[in-house]
């Protein structure tokens, strides 16, 4: 096996990209087995705990309270409510369960009640995830402290492009966030969404800032543009669904012992297409019928995919 790199540059990522589609998957699929169970997939179960009224401009989300996408914001939910459907996730086969805020950046308060959310989780037996925003030194050493195993913070696309989707945070608050993160001694979940009008240098590009951090993302999620009614990216051109696979395929060339998560999009998705992407290198998927505020396939429909393509729920790698 060789090394993993972390020194990608434009040139050879779109080189890859350009690969005949056969020799791409063949390349991926050959990288995924050196370290993982190729039939193996980890599921995660993600619920929105604090709903819309975002100060954020993000141009592909509902939540935003700049755009009236006809999403009723909802408090914080109460922490029993949270571990009762942490309970229901557990009992449908999921092994990590994520928790998602719509803040700019919570306050010491909010991490608080977040943290027993996190311990009520953990004490189910299992992983945590949640997604909150920017966080400052403070309040990711008190995650840290509180039991998170992951925190998710998504560079969206390519530095180039970020300004099109989004003006409200920079690329570089993101990246802050993301080293407090790994600094605090935190798992690290962090992808992308592609389908938003970039290019595919940008998503190239995507991918080399992801893979060239000092240590990969352990979660990688790849999400395909959900388009809702009144957010600015509503009426983008859709994406060729082969780009999207192969796009799935250099993410696990590039990041060979990350989770390469299937993650928004699915419900669009035919079972042809997901399976395609689950030989190009993807191994872990959201289940549920939410993401956050968007349809996600039913889990009686995931099982029986997974039937048919003789996959397994699990966590562990060969690394």
């Amino acid at each position: 096996m060789s090394a993993l790199r972390h020194d990608w540059q434009t040139s050879e990522v779109q080189a890859l990209f350009n690969l005949p589609f056969n020799d791409l998957i063949f390349k991926a699929q050959t990288r995924h087995r050196d370290f993982f169970d190729p039939n193996e997939v980890q599921i995660s179960s993600l619920l929105s705990i604090k709903t819309g009224s975002c100060a954020e401009d993000c141009g592909y989300c509902p939540q935003s309270a700049r755009y009236d996408s006809g999403l009723t914001p909802e408090a914080l939910m109460p922490v029993d409510k949270v571990l009762q459907a942490a309970q229901q996730a557990k009992d449908q086969g999921a092994s990590r369960f994520c928790m998602g805020a719509a803040w700019r950046q919570p306050k010491d308060r909010d991490i608080e009640r977040v943290v027993e959310m996190v311990q009520g989780v953990k004490a189910l037996g299992m992983e945590t995830c949640v997604t909150l925003g920017m966080l400052t030194d403070t309040q990711t050493t008190r995650l840290k402290a509180g039991g998170l195993d992951y925190y998710n913070h998504n560079l969206d696309t390519s530095e180039d492009y970020y300004s099109e989707v989004i003006t409200t945070r920079t690329y570089q608050d993101r990246l802050d966030t993301l080293a407090r993160v790994r600094d605090a001694g935190i798992n690290v979940c962090c992808g992308g969404i592609v389908g938003m009008g970039e290019s595919d240098k940008d998503r190239a590009n995507l991918l080399i800032e992801l893979a060239n951090m000092p240590k990969h993302p352990e979660s990688v999620p790849i999400n395909m543009l959900v388009q809702v009614e009144g957010t600015p990216l509503m009426g983008t051109e859709p994406l060729d669904p082969l780009t999207f696979i192969r796009t799935i395929a250099v993410a696990r060339i590039m990041m060979p012992t990350s989770r390469v998560r299937l993650s928004a999009g699915r419900n669009s998705m035919s079972d042809e297409m997901q399976a395609l992407c689950f030989l190009a290198g993807a191994n872990s998927i959201f289940y549920g019928d939410k993401l956050l505020t968007t349809d996600n396939p039913m889990t009686n429909h995931d099982l029986a995919l997974f039937a048919r393509l003789g996959l397994h729920a699990g966590g562990s790698s060969y690394a």
